[in-house]
């Protein structure tokens, strides 16, 4: 039996993309690897929305590239956005790949693994009109949360990025089978799921027909569902109906990834954002009245071109002003297929290492402030599973999720009740004993019985 190794890189769309072909290569008879080594064939998922992550795929491509000189056997596929932004060009740079797939062509990897096994030369497919739905494709269920892809592409042509370009215009799944596949993975023992989009508050808006709230709504009310998450939100998008939903939902939880990007208005419009900062405010404010103890979550980029030393001094004091309860920052990398990248004043690398030093430094110091203001508390935690243990022979650690998205390791006394049926998809009450920068470590003084048909990874 031949085997198959997927090395994903980049968001959560990567991620659930990776689960659908690792679903679809096991019904063609692969088995799946623990490394590459012990691969025949090697997937490689890239993303290209910053320049890091395109240079740490094409690192892993040469060395399989290298590989493949002394193991002709060996099938190599690049996919994902570098795939679909640079095509023929992968080839051009790697003659020994094999297979370059495009963000709409991942279902039709079984046709193409064919020509190659028939003795066909290399092989790239970067057309965007999709065939069947690949989404209707489930890979493993391995554990008691699961992602849930509901649209693919985007729309709004932010200036740095070039989503817009690999993935396309977007379109939005039906809420029909949407619904259908969250009913099926609870079956199979998923208690939270992530709705995923590149911009999922315009779900529906290219169908004049399901409303993302809506949605939410259809999905809260599947039986053995515990918790809905979603990502990613543009602000423009945050319609009313969103916001009702954080007040009426008793299955959503209580976060939202909001990306601000920037504080500065200047900025914003340069990057064609389409809102402004005080909208942004007046957003987290009708989001914060809805929902009491939301989480917010956002991406900031520094070092936009044209970003002064004012216009970072406004992302400062917005990030001061909201208190994010994290925050992911990036420093601004030119993408040859985005508008920014043809701007001319561009941000002196020192300099935007700076920029972002200081702006993770303060994002640490309130993350962790908010963090300690968790001790003492008792919340509810979603059981992921175990996380080691804390060491010196202490008693073992479990790891989960609490409803606004912090990671909380805990431990079980043995005076805990239900203490020993704790396993992955328990509800666990766990009193906070110490609040860190990016997490919360506790000691569990309740837990609910799991779910009898929990996949345990």
């Amino acid at each position: 039996m031949k085997r198959f190794y997927i090395h994903t890189i980049g968001c959560q769309m990567n991620v659930s993309d990776s689960s659908k072909l690792c679903g679809l290569l096991s019904s063609l008879g692969y088995s799946p690897a623990c490394e590459t080594g012990d691969a025949d064939l090697v997937v490689v998922n890239t993303c290209t929305i910053r320049a890091k992550a395109r240079q740490k795929a094409m690192s892993l491509v040469g060395r399989l590239a290298a590989r493949k000189r002394s193991d002709p056997g060996l099938t190599i596929c690049v996919s994902g956005c570098v795939a679909q932004e640079e095509g023929e060009g992968i080839i051009r740079m790697f003659p020994e790949v094999d297979i370059v797939l495009g963000t709409a062509a991942l279902e039709r990897i079984p046709v193409h693994l064919r020509r190659i096994e028939a003795g066909g030369g290399p092989v790239v497919d970067t057309d965007m009109t999709a065939g069947g739905d690949f989404d209707l494709i489930t890979g493993p269920v391995t554990g008691v949360s699961h992602f849930v892809t509901i649209m693919r592409g985007c729309d709004n042509f932010c200036t740095y990025c070039v989503v817009p370009y690999v993935r396309g215009r977007e379109f939005s799944r039906p809420s029909s089978r949407i619904v259908e596949e969250v009913r099926s993975l609870v079956a199979r023992g998923v208690r939270e799921v992530t709705l995923l989009g590149q911009n999922v508050n315009s779900y529906g808006k290219d169908k004049n027909g399901c409303s993302f709230a809506r949605l939410l709504g259809m999905v809260n009310e599947i039986e053995g569902l515990l918790r809905i998450r979603f990502t990613t939100s543009h602000p423009k998008d945050l319609s009313p109906g969103l916001v009702d939903a954080f007040r009426n939902l008793d299955r959503l939880c209580s976060h939202i990834h909001l990306p601000v990007q920037s504080g500065s208005d200047r900025i914003l419009e340069r990057m064609n954002r389409k809102y402004t900062r005080e909208e942004y405010l007046e957003k987290i404010e009708t989001l914060r009245s809805a929902r009491e103890g939301i989480a917010l979550s956002s991406d900031i980029i520094v070092g936009f071109p044209g970003e002064s030393e004012r216009d970072f001094q406004q992302t400062l004091d917005l990030v001061r002003q909201v208190e994010f309860d994290s925050i992911f920052a990036f420093i601004y990398s030119d993408r040859p297929l985005a508008p920014a990248s043809k701007f001319s004043d561009k941000v002196d690398e020192d300099e935007k290492r700076r920029r972002i030093n200081t702006l993770l430094s303060l994002q640490n110091s309130i993350s962790r402030r908010k963090n300690i203001e968790f001790e003492g508390r008792v919340i509810e935690v979603l059981v992921e599973g175990k996380s080691g243990r804390s060491g010196n022979g202490a008693a073992l650690q479990w790891t989960g999720r609490d409803t606004t998205n912090r990671v909380v390791n805990f431990t079980v006394p043995g005076d805990c009740p239900g203490g020993a049926a704790v396993r992955p998809g328990c509800l666990a009450q766990v009193r906070i004993e110490a609040g860190l920068a990016h997490s919360l470590k506790g000691r569990a003084v309740a837990i609910a019985a799991a779910f009898a048909n929990v996949a345990v990874a």
